[in-house]
């Protein structure tokens, strides 16, 4: 099992590997990829640098063009990958089929893995795009339950990659639309959720109000924790009862499940997270390296250690965690 860890930096990136990451997954300073923050990702340079540095110790780079061009701007991403393929990444997370056909075609070598943002919920999905383009690897959306990424698992030949730890998304990954509603700014074309600008915090007598572009999104009292204000995570009224109706403002955190991953065949483990911190990604990289050795190891009877899940509470959204869709009961 593969642990695919997050490098918003060239420093991040060294942190993942240098804590145990088999791989890093990493995206240009543009609107390419999802997580488009100002600050963040690498330009052809820095990604040199990065892969020299990965490759150095027998790790990978993953580069993530996992956003949809619109028709007017589809050069700019046959160009990333063309940039991406001149840097020797190892492999490209791709969502959009156009993009896809054209690295199959222009680079047949190159590995191709298909984005979370694709959004391939079951094995006929991926069937096609295996087909089509070939891809080696495909990155489930976080909502399907653990008999259901079993059942996708064998039905397809294709590698199954899964979150275990980071933020989540609402609902079918790449679809977004609420936040670009409030906003202006699509995820799946800008590659921004909830940006920073829009975002304002606000203490009042009723408690701490977060939100977006002036849309009220939450309002937290003084022993609740509040997360980054993004709308599907807000609090909303439904049938007369006010609560997270879309998704809970915690982190995925499923390290209790990792032999039951491992034994069914997942093939890879990701944590969610190129926005946060480098000492982020020296932490959760370093707390799933050793589970996974554990869990790995036939002399060893593997169980999550206080020490393990303390430390990522600590750095969890909100600083709570949850086991998402892997086992929930939806209303």
């Amino acid at each position: 099992m593969e642990l695919v860890c997050p490098a918003g930096s060239l420093s991040a990136l060294r942190q993942a590997v240098d804590h145990g990451a088999d791989s890093v997954y990493l995206g240009f300073r543009d609107a390419t990829n999802a997580r488009n923050f100002a600050g963040l990702n690498f330009d052809d340079a820095s990604l040199s640098e990065g892969v020299d540095y990965a490759h150095a110790r027998n790790r990978k780079v993953f580069l993530a063009l996992n956003t949809y061009p619109k028709h007017d701007t589809l050069s700019v991403w046959k160009k990333a990958v063309d940039r991406a393929a001149a840097a020797n990444v190892d492999a490209l997370i791709v969502a959009d089929p156009a993009i896809l056909q054209y690295a199959a075609k222009t680079y047949p070598g190159l590995h191709l893995h298909l984005s979370v943002q694709a959004s391939a919920t079951n094995a006929h999905a991926i069937h096609f795009y295996h087909e089509h383009f070939g891809i080696r690897r495909a990155v489930l959306p976080r909502v399907l339950s653990l008999e259901q990424v079993q059942s996708v698992i064998s039905s397809t030949p294709v590698e199954i990659e899964v979150f275990g730890f980071g933020s989540l998304c609402v609902m079918v990954e790449g679809r977004c639309l609420l936040s670009s509603y409030v906003t202006a700014q699509a995820p799946n074309n800008s590659g921004i959720c909830s940006p920073a600008a829009a975002v304002r915090w606000k203490q009042t007598p009723e408690g701490m109000e977060s939100r977006l572009n002036g849309v009220l999104l939450n309002r937290c009292l003084q022993h609740e924790s509040s997360a980054y204000p993004t709308l599907c995570k807000g609090r909303f009224e439904v049938s007369g009862e006010r609560y997270y109706a879309f998704e809970e403002p915690a982190s995925l955190n499923a390290l209790a499940l990792l032999p039951a991953l491992m034994e069914m065949g997942v093939s890879a483990i990701k944590i969610e997270g190129r926005q946060r911190s480098p000492a982020y990604v020296a932490q959760v990289t370093g707390i799933w390296r050793q589970a996974i050795d554990l869990c790995k190891d036939p002399d060893s009877v593997y169980q999550t250690y206080p020490a393990w899940m303390a430390g990522l509470e600590k750095v969890a959204e909100g600083q709570q965690y949850t086991l998402g869709a892997y086992h929930r009961a939806w209303k």
